[in-house]
């Protein structure tokens, strides 16, 4: 049931949305039954509205109805594969820009939240805010020293704001699920989570100076791409000071072309920072679109890009990322069977799926891409494609898999735009394969196992009583799934095989002791102490695990 005190929102909404000719939209989704009855109140839209495309409508509207909205239009253009695909492009060109609110405002709120008086902070604060949007502001400061920075401040009350808002959407969100009739694939609940997450994320500034430095770190050489600096005396859940850069938005070909830089060389290297970001340091820019991406004017030999505004960042579970780059590399091969048998394999959709079907589906959608020159091909729309075929299958899609999609859009955005006859296939496919070489090579993976090893020894004495435990509980009825025999017998072979480590480990780490022992004290001769040392190793041997079949 509808509460009544959003009823007047909920009408201003349906206004708007008729007010911009989205009558199918408001009939469509029930978001309010009775305005049927009142529809002949409200004015026809203008001949110049009706004229427009419906996806550019939808972005006027929702424009009209708020910074929150425009939020939810932005998260709604990362789903391509539940909005035709002419909503989505409209959708990804709102802009979260409202007019500043008062500079001394700013002010005072910087003051209570660094507990300090301005002056005593920083050498000068411009009240004039450099820009604005719906979350926070931003202002230019210096500090003491003479370094340049910029003070992002929150708007003030835009919690209470936000969380109004929020409850509005929840509401539209359970009555377009429960009347919409496609709400099962738009899914509308999901996307509403999403803002509501993604907001709340943006209002803790200090988590966005955590993914700024965490970022920076990643690529400390400021080679390729540079991260301002995080001034964390300064920085608080309600104000941030960063470092300030210069340079121009990465869609500023002019600019770029007059200071003299290498734009193909630019677009390339766009190209390998995304995969880098992604399966090297498996932390990524999420908002990726040319106004958080910059270029450096001043480094003409070797630009770089300068990333701002970390607001939005994905990171992917280990399994997915491997699944991901494997998906990518099968994908790069055109090895159709591969992609089916990932998909299944990654629990990505159910194991009943016949991969035959899946493969031809597949190749149905890639196909026709292969017979572009590959300049023309572009991997984000064969994703998005791919994620839509799938979805007949009952792909099971992560958000983070979202947000990754949406990123890719973004670089291949600007790489296209940085050089149009650029080869992405070409860049990107040696970039994963080095990557993956290295990531899942013999020495990664032993470091690995190095790492992992103190927590295996610890948690191997449990295992016969944890195994004892779930056997007892299958035995009473407590637990109602069918026991798996096969993966019985494999749990109790690892449990003995760990024992077996955990003694052998044990035993060679104490002849190795007595080896160095006798090495030490032995006036002469030192074979006691090498065969001590062998004995060790091999009783260490003794104890690792076998690969099995």
């Amino acid at each position: 049931m509808t509460p009544l005190r959003l009823l007047p929102r909920l009408m201003r909404v349906a206004a708007i949305l008729l007010k911009y000719d989205l009558d199918d939209l408001v009939d469509g989704a029930h978001l309010f039954r009775p305005l049927k009855l009142i529809r002949p109140l409200f004015p026809s839209a203008p001949t110049d509205i009706r004229a427009l495309p419906r996806g550019a409508r939808l972005r006027l509207a929702l424009t009209d109805l708020g910074p929150i909205f425009v939020k939810a239009g932005q998260v709604l253009s990362t789903r391509r594969d539940l909005v035709p695909a002419d909503i989505a492009d409209e959708l990804a060109l709102l802009q979260d820009q409202v007019p500043p609110f008062p500079g001394a405002e700013a002010r005072a709120i910087v003051e209570r939240e660094l507990k300090a008086s301005v002056t005593t902070l920083y050498s000068s604060f411009d009240e004039t805010a450099l820009a604005s949007a719906s979350i926070a502001q931003v202002h230019a400061a210096t500090l003491h020293d003479g370094r340049a920075v910029v003070v992002k401040v929150l708007r003030p009350g835009i919690d209470k704001r936000i969380a109004r808002d929020v409850d509005l959407l929840h509401t539209l969100g359970e009555l377009a699920n429960r009347w919409h009739p496609n709400a099962d694939k738009i899914r509308p609940l999901e996307v509403v989570a999403e803002v509501e997450k993604m907001l709340s994320n943006e209002l803790d500034l200090q988590r966005e100076g955590a993914s700024a430095s965490l970022l920076r770190r990643n690529f400390a050489s400021g080679v390729d791409l540079y991260v301002p600096e995080v001034h964390w005396e300064l920085s608080t859940e309600g104000v941030l000071t960063l470092e300030r850069v210069y340079g121009v938005s990465a869609d500023d070909i002019a600019a770029i072309d007059a200071a003299g830089l290498d734009r193909k060389h630019l677009a390339e290297k766009g190209v390998r920072l995304f995969y880098e970001q992604v399966f090297r340091d498996n932390f990524f820019h999420a908002d990726a679109h040319p106004g958080n991406i910059w270029v450096d004017l001043a480094r003409v030999d070797e630009p770089r890009f300068i990333a701002l505004d970390f607001g939005i960042m994905g990171s992917l579970p280990e399994a997915d990322q491997y699944w991901l780059a494997e998906n990518f590399i099968a994908l790069f091969e055109r090895d159709y069977a591969r992609i089916a048998q990932l998909h299944v394999a990654a629990g990505w959709m159910p194991s009943t799926v016949r991969l035959d079907e899946l493969e031809a589906a597949v190749r149905t959608v890639c196909e026709p891409y292969f017979t572009r020159p590959l300049a023309q091909i572009s991997i984000a729309e064969l994703v998005v494609k791919l994620f839509q075929t799938a979805r007949k299958f009952e792909l099971t899609l992560q958000p983070q898999l979202i947000l990754l999609q949406k990123t890719l859009l973004n670089i291949e955005g600007v790489g296209r735009m940085l050089d149009p006859e650029i080869d992405i296939w070409a860049v990107a496919h040696p970039v994963l394969r080095r990557i993956l070489r290295e990531r899942y090579s013999l020495r990664a993976t032993l470091r690995d196992v190095r790492r992992r090893l103190p927590q295996w020894i610890h948690t191997a004495p449990q295992a016969p009583e944890l195994l004892r435990d779930a056997l007892r509980q299958v035995a009473s009825g407590q637990r109602h799934q069918v026991a798996d025999p096969l993966a019985l017998a494999a749990a109790r072979d690892d449990a003995r095989r760990m024992r077996r480590l955990v003694a052998c480990s044990l035993l060679g780490a104490s002849l190795l002791l007595c080896a160095a022992l006798v090495g030490t004290l032995a006036a002469r001769g030192v074979w006691p102490a090498i065969v001590a040392a062998v004995a060790g190793v091999l009783a260490f041997a003794a104890g690792w695990p076998r690969r099995v079949g």
